[in-house]
């Protein structure tokens, strides 16, 4: 049997536009001889379809799409798509997360999804009831009869060795032990993490061993709102052994012909970390705005490496000529900032205008003198400064219909070391799921030949420095003071960023990390930043998630709590 992977693009409750995605990718199947179609879950809604699902009206429309899908798929080829399947006379939760087989002008639902995840970004329970059998498909198909084991994302996820939770409940693979079969389907949403692409290889070796077959895995790629997916369907034989793969971060249709017997494994090729992490921004970065009607970007340019980032990714995603940037100096910007911003502006081919901010900033002073007895100091007068910032790019985005990008990291976020109504406005927080070190990291990575091919292969200069090194070796400084530095006021980000992937990854208390050899001061001094700035993060950008556990949709902290 020759079955094709249709790893897609969908946009979120696009019923139509997401059925004609699938209809092209079934023409193009059936001209490479395919014999099955197997597109992602919930592939006619887009993942994750979140309140959408509880429309009435868009239910009705998933009914007429799959008929007009029936009629207008090619009637030699089998397609599996991923749909809500409502219940009949059922009380909340009244749908299920199905697969639906369109064959022959007709369809019907053939799997439902067992484990429903209702943890960090997932909130499968709210929409969902849970399947309660193991789902197998026969299909005719070159003079033999194939049993097909059909599973729905989470379903492949039961190996507690391997991940770091198991849903309580049924295990959807060991259900298909005694079922003969001679492939297992994995039809999957399942957004990027950093070390994930393994860990779903893992997964499918594993089941592929306990059900001595090969498994197909399938995955939607692209970005919807702070989710990322990066596709990389795959194949693995019997023994675990890969022997396809797609492209991560590309949609794609791929042919692979099942054949009984051994097979050429593929030899073992991913992209480094680095690469993935970029590629998933740029794709982020991409997708947001297209999807939400924007083809152009703003952000404010500051010299520094985190805007200096972001300035790289949104040229990536929506070509240079698309991205503008305001640079926006106050008597406290050093001479240097500016020149750096303005260098890394021409190596990228950005179109910048300055705005000096120190006029504003004594209108400020004038009109606040007396009500505060006297022109703004301290901390007041910084987060003024900021906020004329974000004021004059909320502006000019607002003006010319531009997407405006926050440039702040994780590490900022997460201690607060950001300005509502500030440097935190914009529409989307790009590298917000980064801590300091990562940025520093990847920003290194960029300059570094290795980065030659990817870079070229995003539509930026493959050869010379893009960051810049002085950019990249400039102690961090908001400048908004004579003289700042971002350790004046927290510690080293060597010291800081573990102490904080510890209390959000991995939840741990100050006690646990004073008892494993942290420095106490600073320990109960960085949790005591992290719970006081969830009111700011409360209402934050949507933010780009990478890691484990993101700010947003995650991370769901309440603002006041002992």
């Amino acid at each position: 049997m020759r079955l094709a992977l249709a790893q897609l693009n969908p946009l979120v409750g696009d019923l139509e536009g997401n059925g004609r995605l699938i209809e092209q990718a079934g023409l193009e199947a059936a001209a490479g001889g395919a014999d099955l179609l197997l597109t992602p879950e919930l592939s006619l809604w887009g993942y994750p379809p979140r309140d959408l699902l509880l429309r009435p009206a868009l239910l009705e429309r998933q009914q007429l799409e799959l008929d007009r899908l029936a009629a207008c798929l090619p009637s030699d080829l089998a397609v599996l798509i991923g749909m809500a399947e409502p219940i009949a006379a059922a009380a909340s939760p009244s749908l299920y997360n199905a697969l639906t087989l369109v064959e022959g002008g007709r369809w019907r639902v053939v799997a439902r999804k067992q484990l429903l995840p209702s943890y960090d970004v997932f909130d499968e329970r709210r929409y969902f009831l849970p399947g309660d059998q193991a789902a197998v498909l026969e299909l005719e198909r070159r003079g033999r009869r194939w049993r097909l084991g059909l599973s729905i994302c989470e379903d492949l996820w039961v190996e507690e060795a391997l991940q770091a939770q198991r849903l309580a409940g049924a295990d959807p693979i060991g259900a298909l032990l005694n079922q003969n079969l001679d492939l297992l389907l994995n039809l999957s949403a399942s957004p990027f993490g950093q070390g994930k692409l393994n860990l779903r290889h893992q997964l499918a070796a594993r089941a592929a061993l306990r059900l001595g077959c090969p498994v197909v895995y399938v995955n939607q790629v692209g970005g919807n709102d702070d989710l990322v997916f990066d596709g990389a369907s795959f194949v693995v034989d019997a023994t675990g052994r890969a022997l396809c793969q797609l492209p991560c971060s590309q949609a794609q249709l791929g042919i692979w012909d099942a054949i009984p017997g051994p097979a050429e494994p593929l030899p073992p090729s991913q992209p480094s970390a680095e690469e993935q992490l970029l590629r998933i921004l740029v794709l982020g970065v991409r997708d947001y705005a297209r999807k939400c009607g924007f083809s152009s970007a703003l952000l404010g340019l500051s010299g520094g490496i985190d805007s200096a980032l972001v300035a790289l990714i949104a040229s990536a995603a929506l070509g240079a000529e698309r991205v503008s940037a305001l640079l926006m100096p106050s008597p406290w910007s050093s001479a240097g900032s500016l020149s750096d911003a303005k260098a890394l502006a021409g190596r990228l081919g950005l179109a910048t205008d300055t705005v000096a901010i120190a006029k504003l900033m004594t209108a400020y002073d004038d009109a606040l003198s007396a009500p505060l007895a006297g022109p703004p100091r301290g901390l007041t007068a910084e987060n003024l400064q900021s906020r004329i910032r974000g004021t004059l790019l909320m502006a000019v985005a607002n003006q010319q219909g531009q997407l405006l990008l926050a440039t702040g990291n994780k590490s900022e976020l997460a201690v607060g070391y950001c300005t509502l109504y500030g440097d935190m406005n914009g529409g989307l927080a790009v590298i917000g799921d980064l801590y300091k070190t990562t940025v520093f990291g990847l920003c290194d990575w960029i300059d570094s030949p290795a980065a030659a091919p990817c870079r070229a292969a995003l539509g930026l200069p493959a050869s010379g420095e893009l960051i810049g090194e002085a950019i990249r070796h400039k102690p961090p400084s908001a400048e908004l003071r004579p003289d700042q530095r971002d350790s004046d006021s927290l510690p080293d980000y060597a010291v800081l960023d573990p102490l904080l992937k510890a209390y959000i990854e991995g939840l741990a208390s100050p006690e646990q990390l004073i008892a494993a050899g942290s420095e106490p001061d600073q320990a109960l001094r960085v949790h005591q930043l992290l719970r006081r700035a969830e009111f700011k993060r409360r209402q934050a950008a949507p933010t780009l998630k990478v890691s484990g556990r993101a700010f947003g949709g995650g991370w769901r902290m309440p603002i006041a709590a002992a």
